[in-house]
This record gives C-alpha cells, sequence and structure tokens, in this order.
C-alpha cells in the first residue's frame, strides 16, 4: 500500500469513514483510536520508546513536520512520564482535532463552523474525497486478507490493519472476519519491528475503549 503523504493517523481518521452512509462509524472510538496511531507512528519513526511500559521520548527536541504528530510528541515531553495506556486516552480529542483540521486543510475533509446550543463554537467535518477513502480501503482489505505474506506489509500498513481491527471499524472489517482473519491480525500485530510493543499496548488499550464504549448505554457500536 503506498504510504502517500498521510500519516497514520489520518489514514485512520480517513478509514473510519462509511462513504455509503457519509457518516464516521465508531465514533466515540475515534479519538482513542487516532491517538493510538499517532503514538504508533512516534515509535516508528523512533521518536517515542518504550521503556518498560512507559512513553519515552527518544531525541530532545525531535520533530516529524507534521503538526499532530509534533503536537503529540510535545505532550509527551512536556508532561511527567505516563504509562502508553495512558496516552491513548489522556486529552485524545487533541491529537484528533488536529488531524481532522490537517485533513481539511489538504481537502479530504470539509469543516463547517458551527455552534452548540447556539452559543459555543463548534466544527462539524463531512467527508472531502470519497474516492480516496474507498481507494484506502480496498487496499487495507489487500492487507488484511492478502495474498502479500505478512513479512512483506510494510510496518506502517501493517499497523493501521491491526489498530483499525482493535477498533472493530465495520468499514474495514466485519465481526465474522475478525475471527476469521485473527491470525494473520495478530502476526500484523507483530511486524512492527521496535514499535512492536507500542502496537501491543495500542491494540490493547482501543479494545478496552471498545469494549467500554459497547457496555455504556446510549453509545453506539457503529
Amino acid at each position: 500500500m503506498p504510504i502517500g503523504p498521510l500519516s497514520l493517523p489520518a489514514r485512520l481518521c480517513l478509514l473510519a469513514w462509511d462513504t455509503s452512509k457519509l457518516k464516521v462509524t465508531s465514533a466515540s472510538q475515534l479519538p482513542h483510536l487516532v491517538r493510538a496511531g499517532a503514538l504508533t507512528e512516534l515509535a516508528q519513526r523512533g521518536l517515542l520508546a518504550d521503556a518498560e511500559g512507559v512513553a519515552t521520548p527518544t531525541t530532545p527536541d525531535g520533530r516529524t513536520g507534521d503538526a499532530a504528530l509534533d503536537g503529540l510528541l510535545e505532550l509527551v515531553e512536556e508532561s511527567r512520564p505516563h504509562k502508553w495506556k495512558t496516552w491513548v486516552s489522556l486529552r485524545a480529542r487533541i491529537t484528533l482535532d488536529a488531524v481532522q483540521a490537517q485533513l481539511a486543510a489538504d481537502g479530504y475533509l470539509r469543516a463547517e463552523k458551527t455552534r452548540v446550543l447556539g452559543v459555543f463554537p463548534s466544527v462539524e467535518y463531512e467527508i472531502g474525497r470519497v474516492a480516496v477513502v474507498e481507494g484506502l480501503r480496498a487496499e487495507a482489505r489487500q492487507v488484511l486478507v492478502g495474498p502479500l505474506p505478512v513479512h512483506e506489509v510494510s510496518e506502517r500498513d501493517a499497523a493501521l490493519v491491526a489498530l483499525a481491527a482493535a477498533a472493530e471499524l465495520r468499514t474495514l472489517v466485519s465481526g465474522r472476519e475478525r475471527r476469521q482473519y485473527e491470525e494473520r491480525i495478530t502476526a500484523l500485530t507483530e511486524r512492527s519491528g521496535t514499535a512492536t510493543p507500542v502496537l501491543r499496548h495500542a491494540v490493547q488499550e482501543v479494545r478496552s475503549a471498545v469494549s467500554v464504549a459497547m457496555a455504556t448505554p446510549g453509545v453506539p457500536g457503529n
């Protein structure tokens, strides 16, 4: 799957869009999913490392040039040490907002300013490039079902599918397919090289977020 200019969290954000209904699926888990993707990419880039379960910056003032990734890296640097479990959820909306703003600036989403209760400013998003999202989904499906062997899948593509499956994104994989491809999804999770421990933590916490959301009355599963 061509990586292109989009970051891992940006791809996960787009992958959550249902292009037939023109709405986001698993919206309640999206902040956790996007944050997990950002943490994983920073680890894959060598800017965050796992130190006995704690997210640890590796290079002072290391930057990616991506506003959402760099914003998260600065937050980690300026905060007291936290485990990955904490970072997947702690102020996760900040990362999602930054990713959505970037996608809107690049035309992948359309932003519409609104007011909550007629007073508080807010932003609502609509999908801007349906064909791009459908292409991303088709490529992610190929990673999920093969025929490319897991060891030939890029680390970022493997992480994309592993995290999307953990979030139970029905835009990519059904419940039946999650069970059918469970071994391949596990293998994709282990495909991240030095970032594998980070991805394991991220997958676990995204699954936990899904479980909490499903158990909360009034929170839809899709």
